[in-house]
């Protein structure tokens, strides 16, 4: 099949278009605190969390708030709901302290390729 010039610079175009759009889906997920959060009463806090497994979490500006249909429980374990696919929440990313903010958060990242968990932190369900 022969296509025309000017059928294989759309089709350039539209794939460019495509790769854009799926980075920038990735760097919201790759948030970092920029600073706007600084006056915040609970900043000190977040930036203290760490999962059972001892990591870091980082900051509330790196988390994102779920909504309570985007995060559940099956088999005994969390998952939640982040680009379309339901994701496993390991159980050492858990954090087991009380929830200052209320809000169910999550720390999201990519790793190989693949989006893991970095640290969970349950809401209440209402």
């Amino acid at each position: 099949m022969i296509h025309k010039p000017h059928e294989m610079h759309k089709l350039g175009l539209a794939l460019l278009g495509t790769v854009g759009a799926i980075s920038l889906g990735a760097m919201s997920v790759q948030a970092h605190d920029d600073g706007r959060y600084a006056n915040s009463p609970l900043k000190a806090w977040f930036d203290g969390l760490q999962s059972k497994g001892g990591g870091p979490c980082c900051s509330n500006a790196d988390g994102q708030a779920l909504s309570d249909v985007d995060w559940d429980t099956k088999d005994g374990h969390y998952r939640v709901h982040l680009q379309g696919e339901w994701i496993d929440v390991p159980n050492d990313t858990v954090i087991t302290e009380p929830n200052r903010a209320g809000r169910t958060m999550v720390w999201p990242y990519y790793l190989n390729g693949r989006l893991v968990v970095r640290c969970f932190l349950p809401g209440t369900m209402t």
